[in-house]
């Protein structure tokens, strides 16, 4: 679930639960308190606090309404008929019935007074009038009169007589049980209300808050486990809202961090492989050449035939090591993509045919048999570089060569093609490749234990040097082999889907 939608719900179980709960305690405070509201509709003529007598108390309050309302109506538009005593104490006796009373003076001496309230110790009309005064300035609403253990509310309502005498009426209303039942009830409502609220707010502000609090300290755990250099630490948050989401990115940071250091450490050993490499390699043809010279200096060369020997030597030796400078310096520059290409249509069936032919006529290969095969005889085109493609074909034949260990030694060249590729294999009857350094053949400064013997040594980057050629022609290579019977090398080549005329990539 999102956070917003988190967010929306919180806020909406922030009004609704408190309703709920309130409903429910409302309902047991109801029976805590259902005698004291017996008492209230049994006061104003019910028998109980059932549905049926609330609303006859409703009823009686209404009755009570009107009858108030009619007499003020009569002191707007009839006054006369209040000077009529038959009539007031017919609107007393039905007052007496709604538990009210009314009150009538005339120049601020008593009229009348109705059975309900004639009883009760009003005292003067002077300390109505104060009563009245102090409560209309107090709350702006009619005063209230305690009398023993009975509360009334009182309403005044001046007017003028007939005869231009001054008159007041009096609404004098039972609030006794109303009085007592709510300051009793209120506070214990208005609590139990507080008390929801906070108890809800609270909740879901923790729970909510914890949410968002708990993805924050294990983001903050896995920054600080990165920042110790500790990477192996992985984040798993298992959420699926945007803290899922953040996390699930930081996770990827962390493993692709990791591979990165990794790669830079691997660098590193490589780097330091290479040199122990390049050093060896370049010791040994050193010192066949010191050896040489020291013969030729010291007079070990007396004859023309020795002194031809030893230089013939010095060549050699020369000539292997500006090789290997040379693998060098290329495969630096193909991995730092500034060796140029050259593309352009090529077809590749004729092309193979004419460095199979090549490859045989080298003095070098006089004693390998070197054969080349066409699974189709279509003609098969690609866009590659002529003489980067050469030096593909070239380095695979020159490690198959280096590691034939028996006669007659046979060398094949099979090109085949799918709808989309053109594929070349170059199989050897070599001594093969052991299945755990397969798939390090083409690795960058990689060598087999048996390519440190023998005189072909090499760099360990011949095979590196294709696999960056051929990726850069868009295709793939990879290796066979099974140890004792010889390796095949394969690479891929996209067809050429136009005659174009190619191009050139730096």
């Amino acid at each position: 679930m999102s956070i917003r939608k988190k967010l929306l719900l919180s806020n909406f179980g922030m009004v609704l639960i408190p309703l709920v709960l309130f409903f429910i305690c409302s309902m047991l405070l109801y029976g805590l308190f259902k005698r004291d509201i017996s008492s209230i509709t049994g006061y104003y003529g019910g028998d109980g606090a059932s549905r049926k007598q609330i609303v006859a108390v409703r009823d009686i309050f209404e009755r009570r309404s009107e009858l108030f309302a009619g007499i003020r109506f009569m002191v707007k538009y009839d006054s006369e008929r209040l000077t009529d005593e038959a009539f007031l104490n017919e609107v007393g006796t039905r007052l007496t019935d709604t538990k009210a009373g009314i009150f009538m003076t005339k120049n601020g001496e008593p009229s009348f007074i109705s059975a309900y309230v004639r009883d009760l110790d009003i005292g003067k009309l002077e300390s109505f009038e104060r009563e009245r005064g102090k409560s209309e300035s107090r709350h702006g609403d009619a005063p209230h009169l305690q009398s023993g253990e009975r509360r009334y509310s009182i309403e005044r309502l001046d007017f003028a007589y007939p005869d231009g005498s001054g008159g007041g009426a009096y609404f004098v209303t039972d609030m006794s049980p109303i009085a007592r039942f709510f300051p009793k009830v209120m506070p214990l409502v208005a609590g139990v209300l507080l008390l929801i609220l906070c108890l809800t707010n609270g909740a879901l502000t923790i729970l909510v808050s914890r949410s968002f609090i708990k993805p924050l300290y294990a983001l903050k755990g896995a920054a600080e486990q990165i920042k110790e250099g500790n990477l192996d630490q992985g984040l798993a948050l298992g959420r699926k809202d945007e803290f899922g989401e953040v996390g699930a990115a930081f996770e990827e940071m962390r493993v692709r961090l990791k591979q990165s250091i990794g790669l830079q450490l691997q660098y590193e050993e490589n780097r330091k492989e290479l040199l122990s490499n390049i050093s060896h390699d370049l010791k040994t043809p050193i010192t066949a050449i010191k050896g040489c010279v020291e013969g030729l200096l010291d007079g070990i060369a007396d004859t023309p035939a020795k002194r031809e020997s030893y230089l013939r030597m010095i060549g050699r030796k020369a000539e292997d090591m500006d090789r290997e400078i040379d693998e060098l310096f290329l495969f630096s520059k193909l991995d730092l993509k500034r060796v140029p290409f050259h593309f352009e249509r090529l077809e590749l069936a004729s092309y193979l045919g004419d460095h199979e032919e090549e490859l045989r006529l080298q003095p070098k290969n006089a004693d390998i048999t070197i054969s080349y095969e066409r699974q189709s005889m279509r003609n098969v085109y690609v866009q590659a570089d002529r003489e980067k493609l050469h030096r593909v074909i070239q380095n695979i034949v020159d490690n198959s060569i280096k590691y034939m260990d028996k006669e007659p030694k046979r060398l094949d060249i099979v090109l085949s093609e799918t709808p989309d590729e053109a594929v070349v294999r170059i199989r050897d009857n070599g001594a093969g490749i052991a299945p755990e350094a397969l798939p390090h053949v083409f690795d960058r400064f990689y060598r087999a234990d048996q390519s440190r013997s023998g005189s072909g040594g090499g760099s360990g980057l011949g095979l590196a040097i294709v696999k960056q050629i051929v990726e850069e022609h868009g295709g793939r290579v990879w290796a066979e082999s099974a140890v004792g019977e010889g390796t095949s090398i394969l690479y891929t080549l996209p067809k050429s889907a136009s005659a174009g005329a190619g191009g050139e990539r730096e």
